[in-house]
């Protein structure tokens, strides 16, 4: 029988290994992930950073991680231009399609009037609230 190690942080060698064993199976079973960061940051004109979104590719979709834009800019469209960009690069990338979570307290509506469609969600996500999980095939 295998014994249960409960923390919250582990040594590197056990991370890698089990990160290898995973990315090896995942490999084997649907082939390679082509995973690839993306970062799409804005200035505005004093240089500071206005806003931006992080993301990755893998297989052929995209995940949009964070999107971000400072109260200075909101209401500009930048988020509407940050997203864009991204779906741009997606398909430059072969991707087929954008994905990302958002919790209701922040904007999910936004997203929705993209494009976007919601196929997943939790409530009382914090407690009031909901995460909300959408997508948009291209």
């Amino acid at each position: 029988m295998t014994t249960l190690t409960v923390s919250t942080s582990i040594d590197e060698e056990t991370a890698r290994f089990i990160g290898e064993g995973l990315n090896a199976y995942n490999f084997d079973t649907a082939g390679p992930h082509n995973d690839q960061d993306l970062w799409i940051v804005s200035h505005g004109k004093d240089g500071s950073v206005a806003g931006g979104l992080k993301g990755s590719s893998e297989y052929t979709w995209l995940f949009v991680e964070w999107l971000w834009i400072s109260s200075a800019h909101r209401g500009e469209g930048l988020g509407q231009r940050l997203i864009a960009r991204a779906e741009e690069v997606a398909r430059q990338r072969g991707c087929i399609g954008v994905h990302l979570d958002s919790y209701t307290f922040q904007a999910p509506e936004f997203y929705k009037r993209l494009g976007y469609e919601e196929f997943g969600r939790i409530d009382d996500y914090p407690a009031g609230h909901s995460r909300v999980w959408l997508k948009k095939r291209f």
